[in-house]
């Protein structure tokens, strides 16, 4: 028997127009390997950003109960094409009680169980999720929980793929975010090096509170000689970015190949032959990624997402990422929260302007039977 809710959908027309409404919804039974959760925490991550506003006008959107409606740029509507006229769900993740489950022993064990779980439309009162893909939260709270997968999964993604590329060290560029704080307890307790960019003074007192070493401010005059400094005791030739537009990839670069000259024996006019490479793994800035011809031919930048890695890595090492995540949950993968809304408080201007800012520290939670 099919079970009710509310679920939010996101749908951006031709013409631009973008809505993201609330609607009632029939959840199917869960069949084989599936189980129904009832969702009870989910954060909003930049990752649902995209999906949710992408770089529509909130500022003078017209907002209703369970409503909004606002109009999306020419340049971001026709960047976002292939999904005009599709009516997605949204939410990444989240975590809930299993209340029904298919008829696999894997489904069937977790009934009655609280669960994280990548459902991929998190913002709703019911999801079915593959049984597979859920992990249990034992004595976890469902908020504690709620984060368990993306960010956790993302920062240990980095090490793990570091370590497969033969590097012990690595550079973030926004090294106080939620993932941020995750990656700097892993490497301190991985002995990894870390260089972390942040961009306030504010930002460098809390990743020192956390223990790490090299902490660089963006705002300050003397930023590029402090970063080029952290590379060289480092040796972090290699970094992540969520940030994508702008300059700061090209600037990790040119302070990589500052490094990697002091290191050169001879002259060479095609720069260093070190290896230095940069992973764009968001799009905190949606203009264009700006690279300047100042460090030889020796790098190489690529884009990083979650899912092919972990399509990539198998069964085993996926299973031991997701263990040391529950087994450290309220410690190296503690995410905190600013503000937690409902449905339909989310969908309210205060609180779009507000989460769509993407603020460090000021991560968004929705509750959809608060």
């Amino acid at each position: 028997m099919a079970t009710a809710g509310k679920q939010l959908f996101t749908t951006l027309e031709a013409d631009g127009t973008l809505t993201v409404a609330l609607e009632d919804v029939s959840f199917a039974d869960p069949t084989h390997n599936q189980v129904l959760v009832r969702m009870e925490a989910a954060p909003i991550n930049p990752s649902d950003l995209a999906i949710l506003v992408g770089g529509a006008d909130m500022e003078n959107a017209e907002y209703m109960p369970g409503k909004f409606v606002a109009r999306m740029p020419e340049a971001a509507n026709a960047a976002s094409k292939a999904r005009h006229g599709l009516k997605l769900p949204a939410g990444n993740e989240g975590a809930g009680t299993v209340i029904a489950a298919g008829d696999s022993d894997a489904a069937q064990a977790l009934v009655g169980q609280r669960v994280s779980c990548v459902p991929g439309n998190a913002y709703s009162q019911y999801c079915l999720s593959d049984a597979d893909m859920c992990l249990p939260l034992g004595e976890h709270s469902v908020e504690e929980g709620a984060s368990a997968f993306v960010n956790p999964m993302t920062a240990l993604g980095f090490v793990e793929t570091a370590r497969a590329d033969g590097q012990n060290a690595i550079l973030h560029t926004v090294g106080a975010s939620n993932l941020g704080q995750m990656l700097t307890r892993i490497c301190a307790e991985d002995g990894i090096g870390l260089v972390n960019i942040v961009r306030k003074s504010d930002q460098v007192d809390l990743l020192k509170g956390l223990g790490s070493e090299h902490v660089v401010n963006s705002s300050e005059d003397d930023f590029m000689d402090k970063l080029t400094d952290a590379i060289r005791e480092t040796g972090a030739f290699y970094g992540f970015d969520p940030v994508g537009g702008g300059t700061l990839v090209d600037t990790a670069f040119r302070a990589m190949e500052r490094v990697a000259r002091e290191q050169m024996a001879e002259y060479s006019r095609y720069g260093s032959n070190q290896p230095k490479r940069m992973f764009i793994y968001g799009r905190l800035d949606t203009s264009p990624t700006i690279l300047t011809p100042s460090y030889g031919f020796g790098w190489t930048l690529s884009g990083w997402l979650l899912f092919p890695f972990l399509q990539s890595i198998g069964q085993e090492t996926m299973g031991r990422m997701r263990q040391r995540v529950r087994d450290n949950l309220t410690s190296t993968f503690a995410s905190s929260y600013k503000s937690r809304v409902t449905l339909e408080e989310m969908l309210t201007k205060d609180a779009v302007l507000d989460y769509r800012a993407m603020r460090t520290g000021e991560k968004y939670l929705v509750t959809p039977w608060a």
